[in-house]
């Protein structure tokens, strides 16, 4: 069966240069959409990895940064998706699905629930056991312990069933970052990542390929 979405792939990318590639298509996708010449946008997942940003969410709690982020070699940026606040860096797979999700048929909480399910699968194939909590959206480790830990982070927008923003999956992400923020305003949960978890670094670039492998499982 061929994928339903293209990929494009920036590689290493600021943020602000991945902001506007993001908002390109998401507001030509809408755009296509009300004049009914949606075949003019294809679904469309773009990987990045990005240099390393604090990035909050548009109800999020500025508070929740606890440095400035110029101390510490990061730059900083408000944003329309939803959550608080997160950190994006080297090391770490963000994910931006530009998907018209009538295309799949799927509503906004089926689409959480894919993107989850995407990386899931990943991880389990090295061995990690991963899991979805009630309360918050993203993939995290011994949901029920007291050593709760997210590896992957979910916040997006969503406009006339077109999405943007995405996940943040942490792979070999230098964790000492999150240290400066109260991580999506949760200040009783760790963070993880698959280096920490496997007691050593992984191939980005296969996992990145696995992940796209399971897009295109989940989202058919």
């Amino acid at each position: 069966m061929a994928t339903k979405f293209i990929v494009e792939d920036l590689g290493k990318c600021s943020y602000s240069d991945a902001l506007v590639i993001q908002e390109d298509h998401f507001y030509g996708a809408i755009k296509a959409k009300q004049s009914g010449e949606t075949s003019l946008h294809p679904n469309r997942l773009i990987l990045v990895e990005h240099d390393p940003v604090y990035t909050l969410g548009k109800s999020g709690d500025v508070q929740n940064l606890k440095v400035d982020p110029v101390t510490v070699g990061a730059t900083f940026f408000k944003t329309s998706r939803g959550g608080d606040i997160t950190y994006h860096g080297p090391g770490q797979i963000v994910a931006y699905p530009i998907f018209n999700l009538e295309r799949f048929e799927i509503g906004l909480a089926q689409y959480i629930w894919n993107l989850e399910e995407a990386v899931l699968r990943v991880i389990s194939k090295y061995g990690l056991k991963g899991e979805r909590i009630e309360e918050a959206s993203g993939v995290w480790l011994d949901a029920d312990q007291d050593s709760v830990r997210k590896i992957c982070a979910i916040g997006v927008k969503a406009s006339r069933y077109v999405t943007m923003h995405g996940l943040a999956f942490n792979v070999n992400t230098d964790l000492s970052y999150f240290e400066h923020i109260i991580p999506c305003g949760i200040d009783d949960k760790d963070v993880t990542s698959m280096a920490k978890e496997l007691g050593k670094e992984v191939d980005f670039d296969i996992v990145k390929t696995l992940l796209v492998e399971e897009f295109e499982a989940v989202f058919t």
